[in-house]
């Protein structure tokens, strides 16, 4: 069994940073890639970031350039820095273990406004 919690998350203005952490338990996810996912209200859940290495790593296009995922396996943690945040950035932001059908965290609300 896998356990996931992120953190991180709150309201930023326009341009600012967050730092969302993952924090995994359980059955070690060091092997497996890791994804943040992201749902915004009337959206569906959609792929943000995932890695599975330093060398491996998938941004959605929105993304690039302005967020960057990691992971420190030592710790069973995953990051998701995100610079430059725009409105549309706003959504609950979700962890997820990706070996077999999958794990989830409970998500972190980002809220970016003035």
């Amino acid at each position: 069994q896998v356990q996931l919690v992120e953190s991180g998350g709150g309201l930023v203005q326009p341009g600012g940073s967050l730092r969302l952490s993952c924090a995994a338990s359980g059955s070690s996810s060091s092997i497996y890639a890791m994804g943040w996912y992201r749902q915004a209200p009337g959206k569906q859940r959609e792929l943000v970031a995932r890695i599975q290495s330093i060398y491996s790593t998938v941004y959605a296009d929105s993304v690039k350039g302005r967020f960057t995922i990691s992971r420190d396996n030592a710790k069973n943690m995953v990051y998701l820095q995100m610079n430059n945040l725009k409105p549309e950035d706003t959504a609950v932001y979700y962890c997820k273990d990706e070996r077999g059908s999958g794990y989830w965290g409970q998500g972190t609300q980002v809220t970016v406004s003035s």
